[in-house]
C-alpha cells in the first residue's frame, strides 16, 4: 500500500518502521531535516523535509495517489489542515490524531463532518485500557476480543502461584476454559503447546470469559480483590478521560494536581471526586495523604522520571494495582525488570490501533482482521477475523489445515458460543477466529496455512 505520514515524532516513527517492514511503500512528512534524517536512515521509507499542511508537499509526496494519508503532528490544528488537504487531493483513507477534549467529546461527528476515515485521540485510548487494569486487578494488562465477550490477560507466575512447574497438558486438565496463549520468558516469547512447562518468572497471556478468569485467578493463587478506591497522581488529559469511565464503577477516588487552575477544573468537573492541589512527587504529601490506603495508584504526570519514581514509591507500600504512563516506549523493558508491569504508552496504543487499521484495509475478498494487538515486547500478534463464506478454510477439520509453524487457533466465536478448538472443529462462515502467531503478518485468515509446494515435472 501507498502510505503517507505526516509528522516523524514518536508515533510518526513508530508507525515508519512498523508500516515500512511490512512491504508498504511510506512516505514521511517532516519539517525538521535531522529528525527526517534519522528516521530515512533506519527505515525503508521516502522522507520530504516540509509542512504536511501545505498543499505543494502532499503534490511532492504524491498524495492524491495513496491509499492512506496519516496526520500524526503535535498539533491537532495541522493534522485536521492536512487531512482536509489530503482528501481533497484524493487520499483514498485519512486518519488523524487529535488530542483536544472539545474535538474527542464529538468524535463521531467531527470524523464525518471532515471526511475522516479514522479520528484517534491517544490520552482517551490510554484511559480505557487503564480502566480495564483497574476491572481486572490480578492482570497485568487486558486486551478484550469480539466486543469485550472474551478477554486476554496478562499475568505472571511468582512465588506464590499454583501453575509454576506444570505443563500445558495438565493445565488444560485443570483449567478446561482457560487457553495460555504466550508464554514470555526473560526476553523470549513463544506460542506454548501440549509439553511445554511454565516456569517460575514467566509471564503469561490467557484468554477466557470474565467469569472463568475469575475463578482462574483463585486456583491459580493470583487473585486480588475488588478495587473499590484509587490514587490518582496528575490532573491531566488523561486522568479526565479515566474519571469519566470510573465514573459507574463508584470507586473512591483522589487526585492530586499541582497546577491549582486545572485541579479546580477538575474538582467542579467531578464534585464527587476528591481533588488535592499539591505536588505528587512529594512522598511527605503522599503520606499525609495516605496513600497506602488505596487500592490501587495510577501516576499520570507529564514527566515520565516523575511517574517511575511515584510507582516504585507506591509498590513499597504493597499495594494491589499499580499503573504508571511513560511517554518513551523504550522504558518498557526496564521498568518490567525493576517490577513495575502495568505500563501504558499512549504514543504505542495509538500506533498499533493505526497499523491494526492499516492490516484491515489490505484485507482480500475473503476474511478481514478485524482487531491485532501486539504482545511481549512485539514478538507476538493476536489477530481477530471474522470469516466470510468465500474463506478457503471453512469447513475443514483444523487437525487437516496444516497451519504455518508458531501458530496457535486460541478459539472461535459462533453466535454466542466460545469454542477452545481441538483438531476435530471447524471453522464456519460468520465465526470470529483468534489466531496468535509469531510469523510474519497476517492480512486474511487464509494466511494461516502453509502454501502448498508445487511439484516440478521432472
Amino acid at each position: 500500500m501507498k502510505i503517507v505520514i505526516v509528522g516523524g515524532g514518536k508515533v510518526g516513527e513508530f508507525l515508519c518502521v512498523a508500516l515500512s517492514t511490512e512491504g508498504n511503500d511510506v512516505i514521511l512528512i517532516e519539517k525538521n531535516s535531522r529528525i527526517l534524517e534519522r528516521i530515512a536512515n533506519k527505515t525503508e521509507i521516502i522522507g520530504i523535509v516540509g509542512n504536511g499542511a501545505n498543499y505543494d508537499a502532499q503534490i511532492e509526496a504524491n498524495v492524491p495517489e495513496c491509499d492512506v494519508f496519516i496526520a500524526v503532528t503535535e498539533m491537532d490544528e495541522i493534522n485536521m489542515i492536512a487531512s482536509i488537504i489530503a482528501k481533497k487531493l484524493g487520499a483514498k483513507n485519512t486518519i488523524l490524531r487529535a488530542r483536544n477534549r472539545e474535538y474527542s467529546s464529538h468524535i463521531d461527528f467531527v470524523r464525518e463532518s471532515l471526511g475522516i476515515t479514522m479520528l484517534i485521540n491517544p490520552e482517551l485510548e490510554a484511559a480505557k485500557h487503564m480502566a480495564n487494569l483497574i476491572k481486572f486487578p490480578s492482570a497485568l494488562s487486558v486486551e478484550s476480543f469480539v466486543y469485550g465477550r472474551v478477554n486476554m490477560v496478562e499475568l505472571e507466575i511468582n512465588e506464590k502461584s499454583k501453575l509454576a512447574n506444570i505443563n500445558l497438558v495438565e493445565f488444560k486438565n485443570q483449567h478446561k476454559d482457560i487457553m495460555v496463549m504466550i508464554v514470555l520468558r526473560g526476553e523470549e516469547a513463544f506460542i506454548p503447546f501440549g509439553e511445554s512447562i511454565l516456569q517460575k518468572g514467566d509471564r503469561i497471556y490467557v484468554t477466557g470469559g470474565q467469569k472463568q478468569l475469575n475463578k482462574f485467578y483463585k486456583a491459580a493463587g493470583s487473585y486480588k480483590e475488588k478495587i473499590k478506591s484509587v490514587m490518582i497522581i496528575g490532573g491531566g488529559r488523561i486522568t479526565y478521560y479515566l474519571l469519566t469511565l470510573l465514573a459507574p464503577l463508584k470507586l473512591t477516588i483522589k487526585v492530586i494536581e499541582h497546577n491549582e487552575k486545572k485541579a479546580i477544573e477538575l474538582s467542579s468537573h467531578f464534585p464527587e471526586v476528591v481533588v488535592i492541589n499539591g505536588d505528587g512527587t512529594d512522598q511527605t504529601l503522599l503520606d499525609e495523604e495516605r496513600m497506602e490506603m488505596y487500592d490501587a495508584v495510577i501516576s499520570l504526570t507529564g514527566v515520565d522520571e516523575e511517574n517511575v519514581i511515584n510507582s516504585m514509591y507506591a509498590a513499597k507500600k504493597d499495594m494491589k494495582k499499580i499503573i504508571t504512563k511513560i511517554n518513551r516506549i523504550s522504558l518498557m523493558k526496564i521498568l518490567g525488570s525493576v517490577g513495575l508491569q502495568s505500563v501504558i504508552t499512549p504514543k504505542r496504543i495509538i500506533a498499533n490501533s493505526i497499523i491494526r487499521f492499516v492490516r484491515s484495509l489490505e484485507e482480500s475478498e475473503g476474511s478481514d482482521v478485524e482487531a491485532l494487538y501486539r504482545l511481549a515486547d512485539d514478538q507476538v500478534e493476536v489477530l481477530q477475523f471474522k470469516v466470510k463464506e468465500s474463506s478457503k478454510i471453512i469447513n475443514i477439520p483444523l487437525s487437516q489445515l496444516n497451519t504455518k509453524n508458531n501458530l496457535l487457533i486460541a478459539y472461535i466465536i459462533r453466535k454466542k458460543k466460545v469454542i477452545f478448538p481441538d483438531g476435530k472443529d471447524v471453522i464456519k462462515p460468520k465465526d470470529y477466529v483468534v489466531v496468535v502467531s509469531s510469523n510474519s503478518y497476517f492480512n486474511d485468515i487464509d494466511d494461516i496455512r502453509e502454501p502448498k509446494k508445487v511439484k516440478k515435472n521432472e
